[in-house]
């Protein structure tokens, strides 16, 4: 007789699957990461599109992967201060205000939805810090706390956070007309092995000041943006 293989586990894969889903309403849809700012000033165009993706990816990796990983291990051991650390590292290494505003604007937006969501306790915790000025409550801490509270194994939960943003990005350059969403699928297939090593990265990042991001070129191209006249996007 053939058993049924075990269901233990589902559970965190689910709410997994539920934390990093493009219809969670974190916000990130309102963000291009870049895309939109570069196409404006003709920085990029629909052929170049794979290297720029490739290159926020990589990027991501140094910087908001490695603070997901950095605060889930931290939830997981319950070390709020080392926590806190992190959140302000991470808001410290954003460049512009742009960047700033849009990583705790979807941050903020995650622990208000986390709780009738998740039943989250870490969640809880972090929101008070963040109301209270402790922690400026950066997206990628926000999901790594509410992933380690889920109990989502740490390697999951950066691997599926950094799919998440590169899907975004995906969904950003077909909202603005410059790629089909048959091109987008061949997108996320052709950046899996960026996402593969940026969260071999990020899971090797052990202290806060492992924290770092160097694309002057995405910065530059977003302070340009964040004073264009028309924006689909706030990033």
């Amino acid at each position: 007789m053939d058993h049924p293989e075990s269901t233990e586990g589902l559970g965190p894969l689910l709410a997994q699957l539920q934390l990093t889903d493009s219809g969670f309403p974190s916000g990130l849809y309102t963000l291009s990461h870049g895309l939109e700012g570069h196409f404006q000033v003709r920085a990029v165009h629909a052929d170049d599109l794979l290297g720029l993706v490739r290159d926020l990816v990589r990027a991501a990796g140094t910087a908001d992967a490695s603070a997901l990983a950095l605060a889930h291990r931290a939830v997981s051991a319950g070390d709020w201060d080392e926590l806190v650390e992190v959140d302000r590292r991470l808001y410290a290494i954003k460049l512009n205000e742009e960047q700033r505003r849009a990583s705790t604007r979807t941050g903020r937006q995650v622990l208000d939805t986390a709780g009738p969501a998740f039943d989250s306790a870490p969640a809880v915790r972090l929101a008070r810090l963040v109301a209270d000025g402790a922690a400026p409550g950066n997206h990628a801490v926000v999901v790594g706390a509410v992933h380690a509270g889920l109990g989502v194994p740490v390697r999951n939960a950066v691997a599926s956070d950094l799919y998440a943003f590169a899907a975004s990005c995906a969904a950003a350059a077909v909202r603005l007309g410059r790629i089909d969403f048959r091109r987008a699928q061949a997108l996320l297939r052709e950046v899996r092995p960026e996402l593969v090593a940026a969260t071999d990265v990020a899971l090797a990042a052990r202290d806060p000041q492992d924290l770092h991001a160097s694309v002057p070129a995405a910065d530059a191209v977003a302070a340009v943006h964040e004073r264009a006249e028309a924006r689909l996007f706030i990033t």
